[in-house]
Formats: C-alpha cells, sequence, structure tokens
C-alpha cells in the first residue's frame, strides 16, 4: 500500500478513522501533529510560541517528505497541512491522499465536545465557533478538495459507525490484505 494521507479538517475523523483502519489492517499509523512532537521534543503550541509560524509549516514540510516516504502507512494530517507551501503536490505525488469530509453540523458537534483540547478553539462561544469552522472551510476547501479521493466522515459517532466507515475506506481505496 502506498503512503495513504488523511486530510480535512480538525473534527472530521482523521485520527479516529486512521487508528481504527490500522487497528483493523495492521498498516502503521502516523498522527503528523505527534511524530512533529517526537521529533522536536516539543508540543506543537511550544513550537508556534517560541518559533512562530513559518517555522512550525517548514518542520511539518519536512515531515511530510519523510512520512511520504514510507510504505504501508497510514498518516493523519493537521487540518492545516494541505494548504501550506507544496505539501498537497508532495502528497499527491507519493501517496494517496483522500480528504475526510464532514458536514459543518458534524464539525461543530464534534469540535464543541473537544474544544478544550484544542487551544485555537478552546475560548470561543458556540456561535464563535460556529463562524470560526465556516470561514476556515471557505479558505481550505479549495486545498481539500485537490485530494484524490473524497470519504463522507459524518459516520463516526460510535463503535459500529466507526466499523462500518472501515470497511467503506478500505474499498474506496482499494486495500487487499
Amino acid at each position: 500500500m502506498k503512503t495513504t494521507f488523511l486530510i480535512g479538517y480538525m473534527g472530521s475523523g482523521k485520527t479516529t478513522l486512521g487508528r481504527a483502519v490500522a487497528a483493523r489492517t495492521g498498516v502503521r499509523f502516523i498522527d503528523l501533529d505527534d511524530y512533529i512532537e517526537e521529533r522536536e521534543g516539543c508540543t506543537i503550541k511550544e513550537i508556534f510560541a517560541s518559533r512562530g509560524e513559518d517555522a512550525f509549516r517548514a518542520i511539518e514540510r519536512e515531515a511530510i517528505d519523510e512520512v511520504s516516504r514510507l510504505d504501508d502507512t497510514l498518516v493523519a494530517c493537521g487540518g492545516g497541512t494541505p494548504c501550506f507551501g507544496n505539501n498537497m503536490d508532495i502528497m499527491n505525488e507519493r501517496g494517496v491522499t483522500v480528504y475526510l469530509n464532514a458536514p459543518h453540523s458534524s464539525l461543530l458537534s464534534r469540535l464543541k465536545e473537544g474544544r478544550a483540547k484544542r487551544p485555537l478553539i478552546a475560548s470561543l462561544t458556540d456561535d464563535e465557533l460556529d463562524t470560526f469552522i465556516y470561514k476556515q472551510m471557505q479558505w481550505r476547501e479549495p486545498h481539500y478538495s485537490r485530494a484524490a479521493l473524497t470519504f463522507d466522515s459524518s459516520r463516526l459517532e460510535d463503535t459500529d459507525q466507526v466499523a462500518g466507515s472501515v470497511d467503506s475506506f478500505l474499498k474506496l481505496i482499494g486495500y487487499e490484505s
């Protein structure tokens, strides 16, 4: 299996689906943010605070280059990864990109629940979060739409839905064990 990159907005289910697919197939799973934190020895938040976004994006670009050379690997990218530099070009050239597309209502519901773990949105009210998602998706959608494949990630709310989504995802990418 070529390296498969899961892209999409935060809350679209990249990590949830990626871990479930890896558990089912035995392929290696890499959460790109975790990979960067381990590689750099500090958190993404610390990188932004001490070195700025430009430095983070350069590190992210190097990480994409590294993981794109791996086989039998599923990579959950950060929500902004496809939107900067030539990351989408690299991912599309060296692997398969899959846009996990969840409706706005699913993103809002998931991010309301998990916002405390996400510094970018932790302090937003529900209305501010709704507007934030809408505006960011307006900017990011053209980047996400460059993915080779699109997967509806609206059905990841419970164990049964995740299992069904794994089956659908594996069919979409043509995975054969």
